[in-house]
Formats: C-alpha cells, structure tokens, sequence
C-alpha cells in the first residue's frame, strides 16, 4: 500500500546484524578469557582478527553452531505435517470448542500458569516449540489469534524461567558457581515468580479481549493463524476411529515429554525422536502408506526451511564476534564498567550488563561461565549479597530472551506459529521494557531489606 511504512525483512534485519559485528572487529581490540588451573578465569588481550568476506560464510557457521536446533526444527515440523494432514487436531479442536463454550479465558489462564511454571521449576525453553505447534491452532479455532497461542506458552515458559525457582540451568549453575546452597533463598524467588506470572496473566487477557474486540482476524498482516496445515482434499479422508487413536498418540507424546523432560532430564535429541516417532505412527495409525507419510513429512519441513535459515543467520552474529576475537573483549568491557557504585548501582549494572550480554549470548550456561566468576567477588566488595547477584543473572538472563534475534529458541516458536520476527518486536518490545523495569524495582529489596537467605 502505498505511504504505508514497511518493516525491514528478518533475513535483512539479520544481515544488516552481521555487517555491524565485522565492522566491529576492525575497531574494538582483541581479548579472551583464559581459564586457569585453580579454576579462576581471567581476561587477556589477544590480537583481534578483522572480519571481511565472513560476512558471507556467516551464514554456513551459523549452521554448524545451530546444528542441532535446526535439526529440531525440522524434524517438528515435519512431524506436524504428518498430525495435521490426518485431520485429527482439527477434529478434536472441534469437539474442544464445543465442550469449553464461554471457559476460554479459563483456559488461556491455566495453559499460561501451567508453562510459566514449567520455565520456574525445570527450566522450559526448546521443550516449548513442539507446544506452540499444538496451542496455536486451538487459540486460533478459540477466535484469537496466533500472538495469544505464543504468549501462554513460549512468553509463559519465559517468564518461569527468568524468575525460576527450582530451574536447575540458570538457578542452579549459578548457585553452584557463586557457592551458594543449591536452590537457597526460594522465598523471595517464589514471591517473584507468583508477582510477575500474575501480571503477565493480565496482560494476556488484556490483549486477548483487544483481539476478540476487533476481529478474530490475525495480528499481523502476512501471518496466518497458528501453524500451516496440509492440503488434504486431495486424499482420502481418514475416519473418526482413527482419529481418536491419533489423537490418544498426541495426548501420550506430550505425556512423555513432561516426563522425559522432568525425570530423565531429556534435551532437543530425544524430543527430536519423540515427536518424529510420533509422526511416523500417526500417518501409520491414520492408514497412510509409507510413501505417504514421508511426502508429508518432507513438505511439513520444506515450509518451516525459512525458520532454520532465521536461525542460521541469526547465529551468524555471534560466529562473527568470536571469531573476529572480539566476543570476549565486549563482555570485559561491560564487566570492567561496574566500578564503585555502591550497593543499589553496583547491583543495577550487574543486571544491566547481564541484560545487556543476554542480546548476544543467549545461553544461561555461557553468561553464568563468563560472568558469574567476576560478579560473585564484585557482589562481596560493594557488600551485595551473591544471591542478589545470582536473582540479578537470573532476571537479565530472561527477559530479553523475548526479543533477541540471537535466540534459536525464539525464532523457532515464531516459525510455528507464523509470526514474523520484525512484527513480534513491534507488539513485544514495550512489555519487555516494562518486565527489565519491573526487574530493577524487585532486585531493590535485596539490599534494602532483610530477606531471608540474601
């Protein structure tokens, strides 16, 4: 339309990213963090190596990084394209809709606790893309769009895990590496995540009786509502019965995967055979021939390709930094910025720093490795206590996780449920200022106050 301001691509967005970060390494100085024998970690200044023509081999080093959620994202969608092409998940949506009448709200709220809960105990993020495959259609059929299935599921999980309480890979590695008691000062934790779980509850109805007060029509111009379904007019129609059984192997997946995830503490290579097992016995249950259901398969990973590309590109970034040296140089250099602060603003930028290197690493394991060892003895020096320290890791850690193009994760719940990454930011970015804020605002009783354990 002609006048109208258009969003930049995200495969431009990326690359425009990616010409940033080697530019960078012609300016900014080497350096490396060197692990020593007793286990300190100290930084070094090593030469830095200009980045040029890698700018386009970005994209081939983004992949190997990203090998194995790329790999997950495509053996999902085609896993789904098989579910889908049997007719059973929109059957059951169906009867579902039939059954819930005027409880949809109840329902948005449960599924939203339920997955924030699931990020605050066991740290629920990869686990969260094969959901937004099953959620988005039934918010959809329900008369919301595809932005209300990712927010009660993947911005639910997110918001569990920055104010986690039990999740053993932000609360617990940083525990450990601050040499803290495992999973100590809970109290004040369990406080958070109650506070900001509440409040993001009301910002999902909110938005949701926005979506219902104007249309059922999609958010965003482009996007269809929730994941794209096979064409099945041309088949034969599969029968009630046997939707019923599809549906019984739906409900068991999902089963195993909360457990697998919980007890035997699975990742993306068993979810990735999980729900590729689950593909293969739908189509077999549903009465496709073998050829059937891997042409189905195939094309349910033909049309996701464009998010492992995202994912690619996006990680391409990082590939720059690190191999141009320069990664380390930039994580130094926010770290050597604390100086003498006092409590609240030695505090402050810690969670500012942590929020700040969360757009470029993504990882809770790799921020808790490089920063944690140079916070802790920072916290004792201005008197802040290691777990305000690790409650400030925590919530930097997090929240940005909802914007960040660097992460795989968020990318991935995007493909699924076809919103594009430019407009995500446009709708997300003021409740993501508004969480950093409240952040700040929860980190302030930690050194104002007596709590227990801090």
């Amino acid at each position: 339309m002609a006048g109208k301001k258009r969003t930049p691509d995200t495969f431009v967005i990326l690359f425009a990213l990616i010409v940033i970060c080697a530019a960078l390494t012609w300016f900014v100085p080497g350096g490396s963090y060197v692990h020593g024998e007793d286990g300190s970690l100290s930084f070094e200044r090593v030469e830095a190596v200009p980045q040029t023509w890698q700018v386009f081999s970005a994209l081939y080093e983004g992949f190997k990084l990203q090998a194995g959620i790329i790999a997950f994202i495509l053996i999902v969608g085609g896993a789904f394209w098989v579910l889908n092409a049997t007719g059973a998940v929109s059957s059951g949506i169906r009867h579902f809709i039939a059954r819930v009448g005027k409880y949809d709200r109840l329902v948005l709220v449960s599924v939203a606790v339920l997955f924030s809960l699931g990020g605050a105990v066991f740290g629920m993020s990869e686990e969260t893309i094969p959901f937004v495959g099953i959620v988005v259609p039934l918010v959809v059929s329900l008369g919301y769009d595809a932005v209300v299935g990712l927010l009660v599921v993947y911005v639910a999980a997110n918001i569990g895990f920055s104010s986690a309480f039990l999740n053993p890979f932000t609360v617990g590695i940083a525990q450990e590496m601050a040499g803290l008691p495992l999973f100590s000062g809970m109290g004040w934790r369990i406080f958070c995540w109650a506070l900001l779980t509440a409040l993001y509850v009301g910002f999902v109805l909110w938005y949701a009786r926005r979506v219902r007060a104007r249309s059922t029509e999609v958010t965003f111009e482009g996007a269809s509502p929730g994941v794209s379904s096979p064409e099945t007019g041309t088949e034969d129609p599969v029968s009630a019965r046997r939707q019923r059984w599809v549906l019984l192997i739906l409900l068991a997946t999902v089963v195993a995967l909360i457990v697998g995830a919980t007890v035997w503490h699975w990742y993306i290579a068993e979810i990735s055979a999980l729900f590729l097992a689950m593909g293969i016995l739908c189509g077999a249950v549903a009465g496709f021939r073998p050829a059937r259901i891997a042409r189905e398969f195939v094309a349910g990973a033909k049309d996701i390709f464009s998010a492992a590309l995202v994912v690619g590109l996006a990680s391409g970034a990082v590939v720059i930094l690190q191999n141009g040296r320069i990664m380390d140089s930039i994580l130094h250099g926010l770290e050597s910025g604390l100086g003498d602060a006092g409590k609240v603003g030695g505090l402050s930028m810690m969670y500012g720093i942590q929020t700040v290197i969360n757009l470029l690493i993504p990882s809770a394991t790799a921020k808790a490795a490089i920063t944690i060892p140079v916070m802790a003895p920072f916290s004792d020096m201005i008197g802040v206590s290691r777990q305000a320290m690790v409650l400030a890791f925590q919530f930097g850690d997090g929240f940005t996780n909802m914007i960040t193009p660097t992460s795989g994760v968020l990318i991935a719940a995007l493909a699924m449920a076809r919103v594009p990454y430019a407009e995500w930011v446009r709708f997300i970015w003021k409740y993501v200022l508004f969480l950093i804020l409240l952040g700040f605002v929860l980190l302030l009783p930690t050194v104002l106050f007596p709590l227990a354990g801090y």
